[in-house]
């Protein structure tokens, strides 16, 4: 089985631990996705292939243009042609991680089914030229509904019903992505696969036409599966890596929680292109004005200057941690608006773009 995930460690984590499941009932499974995560993938037992872009890069473009309309500003600043390029060496690499040999071992691979996330984009084209199964898995939702708007439209209910616009907005989406990437795919798919190339009914459509089934790694109890998806788009619940039984916390963490009452986590994850410096301001000035203790993950600051009712963090299992804080407050990310979930705690998201607005609300 290839796994193809384009993302953010919050989207790569989720199918670690799906692998893990699939190697337990005795599947081989290589993950495909991109090269900061090797170690990542490789240490939890699982088969590794580099899938081409910069998870920084591709996160920067996102929060720049809070959704899938680019800003004047992206335009002006090339990011549109760079993005493009991107993309193009992605669906070069989704085909070589179908078919290549292992780069650290040698050993030889060929994909016999695909598991996937939608932004890897040459999952569709790649299945089809192998003839084999395809099977989508998401940590928001992209199948049309009258229930919700696709997570990166912004939504204007004032123009026609709820349910019509709602349902409307996956098509949008699906026309936008294709005009902006349409001679890529194409390319690849005549260049790269020897298939015929598609034209825009073919390409939005192609998912809904071939059936392909979509499972959502989230809660049925947090989001019920709406009453107009077929039988092949269903909800599986959240998918959750185990990180904290091996977990040995720094010296530091266990005497600032130790020290006082349960902190509060803050934290925005990977998230890249957006002032920092001000968020960070606003963050140091809430706390001194309530007094509350608080752990900063993914803030650039420098430790000498935090108050002492503040610590600063490295890479720490949510699982582990928010077992020791008192409330969360975060950006909305699928996966930590999960663990805090699970974890009971009360859960403040600060929305960036994308799928956090759909968590948020």
């Amino acid at each position: 089985i290839l796994m193809l995930i384009v993302g953010t460690r919050g989207d790569v984590q989720p199918f670690i631990a799906l692998a893990k499941a699939l190697l337990s009932h005795g599947h081989r499974v290589r993950l495909a996705t991109h090269e900061v995560f090797r170690t990542f993938v490789r240490e939890n037992g699982i088969e590794f292939y580099p899938l081409a872009g910069n998870p920084a890069d591709l996160m920067s473009f996102m929060v720049k243009n809070a959704g899938i309309v680019p800003s004047v500003s992206s335009i002006v600043a090339g990011d549109i042609a760079k993005s493009r390029r991107v993309i193009a060496d992605i669906l070069a690499s989704t085909w070589k991680a179908c078919i290549e040999d292992d780069d650290e071992t040698g050993v030889s691979f060929i994909a016999e089914a695909i598991i996937a996330n939608p932004p890897s984009y040459g999952h569709i084209h790649c299945a089809q030229k192998l003839q084999i199964p395809l099977h989508m898995i998401f940590t928001m939702p992209w199948s049309p509904t009258v229930q919700f708007p696709h997570p990166l439209c912004k939504i204007d209910y004032n123009r026609a019903s709820i349910e019509k616009i709602n349902f409307l907005s996956y098509h949008l989406v699906e026309v936008f992505t294709w005009s902006g990437i349409r001679s890529i795919i194409n390319e690849f798919r005549k260049d790269t696969l020897g298939l015929s190339t598609l034209h825009i009914r073919q390409a939005v459509r192609l998912m809904l036409d071939e059936h392909v089934p979509h499972t959502y790694c989230w809660s049925p109890s947090l989001v019920p599966k709406p009453d107009d998806w077929p039988e092949h788009v269903d909800i599986s619940g959240f998918f959750f890596l185990d990180l904290a039984t091996n977990y040995k916390p720094p010296e530091d963490l266990m005497q600032f929680l130790k020290s006082g009452d349960p902190p509060i986590y803050i934290g925005f994850g990977s998230i890249t292109g957006h002032d920092s410096e001000r968020i960070l301001q606003v963050v140091l000035e809430a706390l001194r004005i309530t007094g509350y203790r608080a752990l900063f993950s993914g803030f650039d600051v420098d430790v000498d200057s935090l108050p002492d009712n503040i610590l600063k963090i490295g890479n720490c299992p949510h699982d582990w941690l928010f077992q020791h804080v008192t409330a969360v407050c975060h950006h909305g990310g699928a996966g930590t608006t999960a663990a805090g979930l699970r974890a009971g705690k009360p859960t403040i998201i600060v929305p960036f773009f994308g799928d956090q607005f759909f968590w948020g609300s």
